[in-house]
Parts: structure tokens; C-alpha cells; sequence
């Protein structure tokens, strides 16, 4: 199958021929139709995660998938060979994932099945922002009338995020640079602008809550009202002794319920995939490279 993949460490992702997996028992082998590139994707292929989880080489990237289920293995309930599904992919190792033709992956965490009303190239770029973003703003509750500072809004989770928080009836604040990034978070919910290239305390009031996807946390949580919430995907801790509690957001094992719901919300128009460009799998490695050096919402890869 062709894939994009890093031969070893030290190297750049390719994209080359490499066998066609097979599943193991509990396992689906799903044939691809379309991912898209994460930020752990670039962590990954670029050697910053080694010694933190194992790595299996050829190192094949990718965390989202949507597809149609070619093969099942041993002990797999609820799916059958033709199954139109999508998800994130949950090994607990990285080098099986989903930037190829081909991808196995876990029947019970991770995956669900693609209602025909999702396109499938929205379903191959919601998997893992659309799991984040739906997790930490589920975590602060918010509450019609509520101000919530979204950090970090133009990357795919932080415009996703914006739409759930508008969804709630929150005025939202996110952080734009220019105008084609206010443009783009426009089209997407009604939101107010604070420029991320100059202190931020000077152009945000005191807000309620904060979504921290990009920035630093300290700044953020300055901005943010005593009693008030933070989350974070950053892994940061809280240091100012202040009334905040802090949401860490961990989305590396979506359940089918969480993956149904962002579904529906596509299908039913509350969310929209914010799919930016769209790459050819021999092209993959250009995608990598352009997200890398910065990209508005999602950068996806068709195969």
C-alpha cells in the first residue's frame, strides 16, 4: 500500500510503498478514503516523541481515518466487511496509523460507523480535533451569556471549539492575527477578535472561561475571572495560586458515543469541519510540511 511514513529517526515522512497490514483479533482493517494531518502527527514525525511511547518502523503517520471496513479480525462484534466507518486510531504505540491505503484499528474504542449524510472527507478530519475540541468545551460547561476566550482558534480544534462554544450561547473571544484569520473564524461562528502577535491583556476583558490550545497558559489565565474554568491540551498546571480550576483534556481514545454525537452535529448543521486544503496521498508529505508551518483549521489528506 502507498503511505506516508518515517523510514527512521533521524529522517523526513515520505510517501512510499510499504505491506498491506492485517488485523488482529478485535481489530478492523479499514481501506482509507481520507485522513487528515494533527499536531501530534508533526511531534511524532519529527523524533520529538521518542522514549515517551513506543515506535514501530516504518513509522506510518496519521490519527484520523474515514473508510469502509475491508477485513475483521478474531472477536470483532457490531461491524462487518463494507461498513462505511471513521475515527481516530488508539494503538498505544505509534508507527500503524492512518496517513496510507490502508489502516488497522481497535473495533472498540476509536471507531464508529459513517452515517451516509457525513461526507467522507469531513469524516477523515474530524476524528481527533473534533474529539478535543467537543471534550473541553463540554468540560467548562459554559452557560448562555458566559465570555469564553478561545487561544489557539484558527488550528482545527480551536475552530471547532468556537463553534460549540457559540453553540452554547457564549460570547466568544478567539485569538485571530489578520484579517484572512478573522475572515475564516467569521465563517464559522459569531466571534470577537483579540490579536495573539500583542499582549492579549490589554484587548480581553475578564472573561469567564478560557479554551488554552496555543499561547501561554499564564498569560491566559490572567485573563480569567476568580471562580472561573480553564482548559487545557497542553498539559500546563496552574501555578498562580488563584479560585481557577483547571480542565486537563486528554482525546487519545474517543468513545463511539463522542464519536456519534460529533457526527450528528455535522449532519445536523450545529458543526462544520473546517477543512481548509485538501491533499492527494502522493502529496501527503507536502501536507505535513505546510501544517507544520502553520495552517487554518484542518489541512486534510484524500487517498
Amino acid at each position: 500500500m502507498r503511505a506516508l511514513f518515517v523510514p527512521s529517526f533521524p529522517g523526513d515522512p515520505q510517501v512510499g510503498d510499504l505491506p498491506k497490514p492485517a488485523p488482529g483479533p478485535g481489530e478492523l482493517l479499514v481501506r482509507v478514503a481520507a485522513g487528515s494531518i494533527n499536531g501530534v502527527d508533526v511531534f511524532i514525525g519529527s523524533g520529538a516523541g521518542q522514549g515517551m511511547v513506543e515506535h514501530r518502523f516504518p513509522l506510518v503517520l496519521g490519527k484520523d481515518f474515514a473508510g469502509v471496513v475491508e477485513a475483521v479480525g478474531d472477536d470483532v462484534t457490531g461491524y462487518a466487511v463494507g461498513d462505511a466507518v471513521y475515527g481516530t486510531v488508539t494503538k498505544p504505540y505509534y508507527g500503524a496509523g492512518s496517513l496510507g491505503e490502508y489502516v488497522t484499528v481497535p473495533a472498540e474504542v476509536g471507531v464508529t460507523h459513517r452515517p451516509d449524510a457525513l461526507a467522507v472527507h469531513d469524516a477523515g478530519a474530524l476524528g481527533l480535533a473534533g474529539t478535543t475540541a467537543l471534550l473541553a468545551t463540554d468540560a467548562l460547561a459554559l452557560t448562555k451569556g458566559e465570555t469564553v476566550l478561545v487561544s489557539g482558534a484558527t488550528g482545527g480544534v480551536g475552530a471547532i471549539a468556537v463553534q460549540y462554544a457559540a453553540a452554547a450561547g457564549a460570547r466568544v473571544i478567539a485569538t485571530a492575527r489578520d484579517e484572512r484569520q478573522r475572515e475564516f473564524l467569521a465563517s464559522l461562528a459569531p466571534v470577537e477578535f483579540a490579536d495573539y502577535s500583542a499582549p492579549l491583556g490589554g484587548q480581553v476583558p475578564g472573561v469567564d472561561a478560557a479554551l488554552h490550545f496555543a499561547g501561554d497558559l499564564a498569560e491566559i489565565a490572567a485573563l480569567v475571572k476568580d471562580g472561573g474554568r480553564i482548559a487545557t491540551t497542553l498539559f500546563a498546571a496552574d501555578d498562580s495560586g488563584r479560585d481557577l480550576t483547571l480542565h486537563v483534556i486528554d482525546a487519545a481514545a474517543p468513545q463511539r458515543a463522542l464519536l456519534d454525537r460529533l457526527a450528528t452535529d455535522v449532519v445536523d448543521g450545529v458543526l462544520r469541519v473546517p477543512v481548509s486544503t485538501t491533499y492527494e496521498l502522493a502529496r501527503a508529505h507536502e501536507a505535513y510540511r505546510d501544517f507544520a508551518g502553520g495552517a487554518l483549521g484542518k489541512i486534510a489528506v484524500s487517498m
